[in-house]
């Protein structure tokens, strides 16, 4: 589990496809030494594998699955990717409850000064799950919890602060942008239980 907090901004440095699947490695400032094999990571808001750690970079191995269904097809060297380890026991929660499950993949339809330093960012989401964003919910996008503040048919607008901007790879998007969306777990499971019920 996560909390849509980015904790460091890493850099793909290699892809390659294997036998097994297609392997990224990523530079990252977190200290290796403390992350074991087989941890998970939030990779722009989707969660990965570590198989191997270098001096300053990790690998992970990604499923057609996966690829298919983010943006990290997308991936090649020099992309950066907001990272995010996986909440323990007694952290703060500081976000929302992410499961670092990608439930599609928007595209940025504007990304407009709101006032101040602010951004507005605006997203079309996938059809039908357009359907479980809601207003003043929370939403994750690449890995960043955020907070809906406008909801029109299939899009949506979240206000990124100036900290936000900075911290993360949001900065760098524009209309036409491909983003992971997470939506809230709570809406994913009312949504299955009204379908079954």
């Amino acid at each position: 589990m996560f909390t849509g907090i980015v904790t460091d901004i890493g850099r793909v440095r290699a892809v390659a496809d294997t036998d097994r699947a297609r392997r990224f490695e990523v530079e990252t400032a977190y200290d290796l030494a403390s992350v074991d094999l087989g941890a998970s990571i939030s990779h722009a808001g989707c969660c990965l594998t570590v198989v191997e750690t270098g001096a300053d970079w990790f690998a992970v191995e990604i499923s057609q699955e996966t690829l298919d269904r983010t943006t990290l097809g997308d991936w090649a060297p020099g992309t950066r990717v907001n990272l995010e380890r996986a909440a323990r026991l007694g952290d703060e929660l500081g976000g929302h409850i992410v499961s670092g499950h990608v439930d599609g993949v928007g595209e940025v339809t504007a990304f407009d000064p709101s006032g101040g330093a602010n951004r507005r960012l605006q997203v079309r989401a996938p059809r039908p799950l357009h359907r479980l964003i809601a207003e003043k919910g929370s939403i994750t996008i690449e890995g960043v919890s955020l907070t809906v503040n406008r909801v029109e048919d299939d899009r949506f607008e979240v206000n990124l602060i100036p900290h936000t901007l900075e911290v993360t790879t949001l900065g760098g998007l524009r209309p036409g942008s491909r983003v992971n969306l997470e939506i809230d777990m709570l809406a994913r499971y009312l949504a299955r239980w009204r379908e079954t019920a």
